[in-house]
């Protein structure tokens, strides 16, 4: 079903597009220059997962993060991949290339939802 193009959702869409790392629903609230309030912006943001447009990462705190992968493999699921949580400066990425990683025998991954914490590559430089 097509969805009607809204100027809210073409707000927040552009702001994730421009910005290139996974936001909170808060941080959405911040950068937007226009009044949406909190509720249309998790219905924006979850009809957005539904239609494939951007994936929801949860982190390890429980709070969620929205983000548009540019570099996922339309074969695979969009959420199927890791994630890098940034200590220093509070910024959540997709990572750009695999992480390899084994479960014992009998175990058959279907899906995978990781976020890895520590220092991320900007941080580290400075």
């Amino acid at each position: 079903m097509k969805r009607r193009n809204t100027p809210s959702k073409e707000v927040i869409f552009n702001l994730l597009a421009n910005t290139g790392k996974a936001m909170s629903r808060d941080a959405i609230e911040q950068k937007i220059d226009v009044e949406i309030d909190r509720a249309t912006i998790y219905r924006i943001l979850n009809r957005f997962c539904e239609d494939g447009l951007v994936h929801k990462i949860v982190a390890e705190d429980g709070k969620q993060y929205f983000a548009i992968c540019i570099k996922c493999d339309e074969k695979s699921f969009a959420d199927n991949h890791f994630h890098f949580r940034c200590v220093k400066c509070q910024t959540i990425e997709c990572l750009p290339e695999a992480v390899n990683f084994s479960v014992p025998n009998g175990y058959n991954v279907e899906s995978v939802n990781c976020v890895l914490t520590g220092i991320c590559k900007d941080c580290s430089i400075l």
